[in-house]
């Protein structure tokens, strides 16, 4: 069976080839090209640490502009048939744990910063494991946020409380919206926020995700 990573990374790749490596997303300066190499060398060797070790940042910004010069249409093709053999993210188990919020919001960063996007209708099933990914993500996000703040879902209602403070606001909408809220997408995701307006304005303003 087909995992929600799997799909969302054939999803993002068909979208990447229609578009061309020149196109925006939302990934501060990042172009079409530029996320495409940043998740080849995520999944291809050491150069990914620098993703996450702020020490080594200079070595993946290396491996990522070396990347980036490859040809295009090879790169996505790369991208399309997975980590190497050898990768922990060929694992059955460890690949979905590891790519599926990865490659949703990176699908979702180049489908939203095209011209009249709209949000996508997804299955119950993935919206469910998207809400999990979201509440774990999101109290990590969160941590130097100065207020409170509580996921709710618009579909079900579910509430999780991802930080606590005098101050709470509430996040508001469908799963798929609160994840790209909490990933720091703010002023791509549909939803509501509930608050005093010092605090939704201090939210609104906090940097969120990686």
């Amino acid at each position: 069976m087909t995992t929600i990573a799997a799909h969302e990374r054939m999803l993002l790749c068909a979208l990447a080839q229609q578009l061309g490596p020149d196109e925006p997303t939302l990934c501060g300066g990042w172009t079409v090209r530029d996320l495409v190499a940043h998740l080849l060398v995520r999944e291809n060797g050491p150069a990914s640490l620098g993703i996450v070790v702020p020490l080594l940042e200079g070595f993946t910004e290396k491996a990522m502009r070396r990347e980036a010069r490859k040809d295009f249409h090879q790169m996505v093709t790369t991208l399309r048939h997975g980590p190497p053999r050898w990768s922990p993210m060929r694992l059955p188990k460890v690949g979905p744990m590891l790519n599926t919020m990865e490659f949703f919001v990176h699908h979702e960063d180049v489908r939203r910063a095209q011209p009249a996007w709209e949000p996508r209708l997804l299955p119950p099933h993935v919206e469910e494991v998207i809400w999990r990914g979201a509440t774990v993500a999101g109290r990590g996000f969160t941590r130097s946020v100065p207020v409170g703040v509580t996921l709710q879902r618009s579909d079900t209602g579910e509430q999780a409380t991802l930080s606590s403070g005098d101050l709470e606001v509430v996040v508001r909408g469908l799963p798929a919206e609160v994840t790209m809220f909490v990933y720091g997408r703010q002023e791509h995701a549909r939803v509501t926020l509930d608050g005093a307006p010092d605090a939704v304005a201090t939210l609104q303003g906090t940097n969120l995700g990686i």
